[in-house]
């Protein structure tokens, strides 16, 4: 009679596992083991190819001469360049309506800088610290507060 039967039941060791499996186990870990040795091969090869070109670069730049841009293009034709001209503060608004309310109250509609235009009610920042002080008729001013005094006038261009 038997009192223990798990005792009876046949139980691979580690080592006949591994000898069973060796099929699968041996290819496997030899591909991994090759695997990473290319890995390093091709890391530390990039590594030391990328600088030893740094430093060919870097001698080579040191070796040319200073070039004068302008004096080169002079020499082939170039006409020097005129500095960009600044545009003046009332170049850059465009008054495209005025609605008057009274002393202190109005609003108009202004384009800044080549912008579609918006509408600013007097007191409203228009750009650049200006503020609009007043609408009147055709007219409106701006100024660096509302109190202040007048910087800029515009006016609506005249009808067509």
């Amino acid at each position: 009679m038997n009192h223990n039967p798990l005792m009876l039941r046949y139980r691979p060791s580690f080592a006949t596992a591994f000898s069973m499996s060796s099929r699968v186990v041996l290819p496997a870990a030899s591909l991994f083991v090759w695997g990473a040795v290319a890995f390093s091969a091709v890391t530390w090869g990039l590594r030391w190819s990328a600088t030893g070109e740094s430093s060919n670069a870097t001698a080579a730049a040191q070796a040319l001469p200073e070039v004068d841009v302008s004096a080169a293009a002079r020499s082939l034709g170039a006409a020097p360049v005129q500095a960009a001209i600044a545009p003046t503060l009332a170049s850059r608004f465009q008054l495209q309506g005025v609605m008057a309310g009274g002393p202190d109250d109005g609003a108009a509609l202004i384009a800044v800088d080549g912008k579609p235009a918006k509408p600013y009610r007097v007191g409203a920042v228009v750009a650049d610290d200006l503020v609009l002080q007043s609408a009147q008729g055709r007219r409106v001013n701006l100024g660096a507060a509302v109190d202040g005094p007048q910087t800029l006038a515009l006016e609506l261009p005249a009808k067509k």
